[in-house]
């Protein structure tokens, strides 16, 4: 079978992550758009977490939401930027490895998600809420998620598989 290893075998498989993480973010984004646009939130778990529907002009966090619409080319730029040394990072990590490439195929997923928002509207759409009582997170996606979560991954291969002084930690990430 040497032709599945062309589509799925390093760096491929990883591309393929991404790619999911894609789908399933603009999937999630327009039934967000189709559910709760036009109508009120819908509480998931009371007092914690509900679905509803906002738009976000600025980067994370809303930052920069305010700035006159020059954001929304600066953010897809550096996106787009990101997402290039990203692939080619993923192209030359060793295939025996598999947290690594994971965690940047989570991130380079929700970059790519949120980029296509950010040229097709001008803005990413978030739908998910995490609150308790007067307290409230940033409204997010699922692509947030995807980089929210493989950032953290790199965190931790850095704090406790990064190969230390030329000698290489032992590494149950890359097993």
């Amino acid at each position: 079978m040497p032709n599945s290893n062309l589509l799925l075998g390093h760096p491929w498989r990883w591309y393929w992550l991404a790619l999911a993480v894609v789908a399933l973010d603009v999937a999630t984004k327009v039934w967000a758009v189709d559910m709760f646009m036009y109508g009120s939130a819908q509480q998931i778990i009371p007092g914690f977490l509900q679905f509803t529907y906002a738009e976000n002009y600025g980067a994370a966090f809303s930052f920069l939401a305010d700035a006159g619409g020059w954001q929304r080319w600066f953010f897809g730029i550096i996106a787009l930027g990101f997402s290039v040394v990203v692939t080619i990072w993923l192209w030359r990590l060793p295939a025996r490895k598999r947290w690594e490439p994971c965690a940047l195929a989570l991130i380079l997923g929700g970059a790519l998600g949120n980029l296509w928002d950010r040229i097709l509207l001008g803005y990413v759409r978030d739908f998910i809420s995490v609150y308790y009582g007067n307290w409230h997170f940033p409204v997010f996606n699922v692509a947030d998620m995807g980089i929210s979560i493989g950032a953290a991954m790199l965190v931790i291969e850095l704090l406790f598989f990064a190969e230390k002084g030329g000698d290489k930690a032992k590494n149950n990430a890359e097993v």
